[in-house]
């Protein structure tokens, strides 16, 4: 009988971006990256352990923007031609390296895996959505919710309903799709402040996720540290992430993506091939980007890109199967450890963000297939554990107040508060201000309406956390600071509009159809509460 509990938690994630006014946008890209490299790897992972007999348990979040372009069909349509694009480029690849064993031998392994990518895309037509919710039905995955735009709600929190509608739209969105209410959340960032729990209960949430110190400096303080959920005084569980399983992933020093047989992920073709030869493949305007198509290993620490060995899928995937090995040894010697000391089963709560597996680490959802295959066949200390499943089998809990926290720099607001964003919160607090006073009125006409919903588009999609994030790391900051302002700018005119009565019904066409997450939203929900 195990003694142990381990619960895997994927947090898939990505801002709204969507541009039908433009030709190209390179930061549409993120999507179709993201849906190569991580998300239908994942689906081939759990299709894999499913055909095979394993009863893998894993929980994930899938957040209303990222559901809102998986499902778009403009943005569909544009993987597809990207995904074109790839197979097109390898093919080139092949043929160009046929006297170059080792690079043809990378070039036909990328060309299997865009003609797999392509089979699982067009299996289920684009949607895959679906196609994970087949894995909610057959009850190995737990999707939960997130934000509605993964706003930041400890900065919010001065305005109530403006934290109420990144719940509530979440989760009437998530009902929208998968036909049932969501039973947890994924607090935007892991960031909890005092409070937040009731609205969390309120809107029908059974647990939601926090960093370790949310738990650890809890109130009494819990008794089984971060090894056992604790409950609120409203009834709504709070799961707080292991340090220990977190850093043997997360960690640049220690954790297992810095491996030498591993892909290097900033050697990338579109930066190594001679020019003329890849243009069709970059930018439109002739700049460079990465194709992800990478021909490297990291080969070693403190190396310049010059310096890297040509990777090898074959010991890459040895060396996944290894740390896997490693992994569920270190959590079973953690849950004996913990057993012992406790006197019940601890759960080991393991979250990360999805595109770590497959994107930043491309041998990821290797690891995470060997994981699940090993827990299931080479040991018995542990079972693997949805969080769901976890608080049904384990009702009676510890009664705590979490501490107020985040699983950012120093675990509490500065990474999203600092000198580089806090420009922006005086803007949306004065939206969310206007917001909650338009929201009391009733629309005199249909084309008031959707001025009215429109405005609360906009000002849930300025509030994501991503912009001011970007902001703060200064990649791509440029591109944040003009969605944050376009959006606010957008919020402002529909302000004044339905303010004088006099809504542009052809301007209002053109920002439904750019900013068109949400058809179903109802301006109501920023009423006082």
């Amino acid at each position: 009988m195990a003694i142990g509990y381990v619960a895997l938690v994927l947090h898939a994630h990505l801002p709204f971006v969507r541009h039908p006014e433009s030709d190209y946008v390179l930061e549409e890209e993120w999507l179709y990256e993201a849906i190569t490299e991580t998300y239908i790897p994942l689906l081939k992972v759990f299709e894999g352990l499913k055909r095979d007999g394993i009863d893998f348990k894993i929980t994930m979040s899938m957040t209303p923007p990222l559901v809102s372009m998986l499902r778009d069909p403009l943005l569909q349509e544009c993987y597809d031609a990207h995904l074109a694009q790839l197979e097109e480029l390898i093919e080139l690849e092949a043929e160009r390296n046929i006297h170059n064993g080792h690079l043809r031998y990378l070039a036909e392994h990328y060309a299997t895996e865009f003609n797999e990518a392509r089979k699982v895309w067009e299996k289920y037509d684009g949607d895959l959505v679906t196609a994970f919710k087949q894995y909610q039905d057959s009850n190995h995955l737990e999707i939960i919710t997130c934000g509605a735009t993964h706003g930041y709600l400890p900065l919010m929190k001065m305005y109530p309903q403006a934290v109420w509608a990144q719940i509530q739209v979440a989760c009437e969105h998530y009902e929208q799709t998968f036909g049932q209410a969501p039973r947890g959340i994924w607090l935007p960032e892991c960031a909890y402040y005092e409070g937040v729990e009731r609205m969390l209960a309120d809107a029908g949430l059974r647990y939601f996720l926090t960093d370790g110190h949310g738990i650890l400096y809890a109130r009494p303080r819990p008794r089984y540290g971060t090894y056992a959920p604790i409950f609120t005084e409203t009834g709504v569980a709070a799961f707080g992430r292991d340090h220990e399983s977190s850093q043997q992933v997360w960690s640049s020093e220690v954790g297992y993506p810095g491996a030498a047989e591993y892909r290097e992920f900033y050697k990338d073709l579109g930066w190594e091939a001679e020019y003329e030869y890849i243009k069709p493949y970059i930018m439109p305007n002739g700049r460079r980007k990465n194709t992800g198509i990478k021909y490297h290993k990291i080969t070693g620490r403190g190396l310049g890109l010059s310096d890297k060995a040509l990777y090898d899928p074959y010991w890459a995937k040895e060396k996944a199967a290894e740390h896997a090995a490693n992994f569920m040894y270190n959590r079973e010697r953690q849950s004996e450890h913990l057993h012992g000391i406790m006197g019940r089963p601890p759960v080991i709560v393991s979250p990360y963000d999805a595109e770590l597996f497959g994107h930043w680490w491309y041998e990821g959802p290797w690891f995470i297939d060997y994981l699940f295959r090993k827990s299931w066949y080479d040991q018995g200390t542990y079972e693997m554990t949805h969080l769901a499943d976890y608080l049904r089998a384990n009702p009676r809990q510890q009664v705590c107040r979490p501490s107020q926290s985040s699983w950012g720099y120093k675990g509490f607001h500065e990474y999203w508060l600092n000198n580089t964003n806090v420009w922006i919160y005086p803007h949306l607090h004065k939206a969310a201000e206007r917001m909650i006073e338009i929201s009391k009125l009733e629309p005199e006409d249909e084309l008031q309406w959707k001025a009215l919903n429109q405005a609360a588009r906009e000002l849930l999609l300025a509030q994501s956390s991503d912009w001011a994030f970007i902001m703060r790391t200064g990649t791509m900051v440029p591109y944040a600071v003009r969605r944050t302002r376009s959006h606010l700018m957008r919020f402002n005119k529909l302000y004044e509009d339905v303010k004088i009565g006099k809504v542009d019904s052809g301007w209002l066409e053109k920002v439904e159809l750019m900013d068109n997450i949400f058809p179903n939203i109802n301006y109501r929900v920023y009423r006082p509460m």
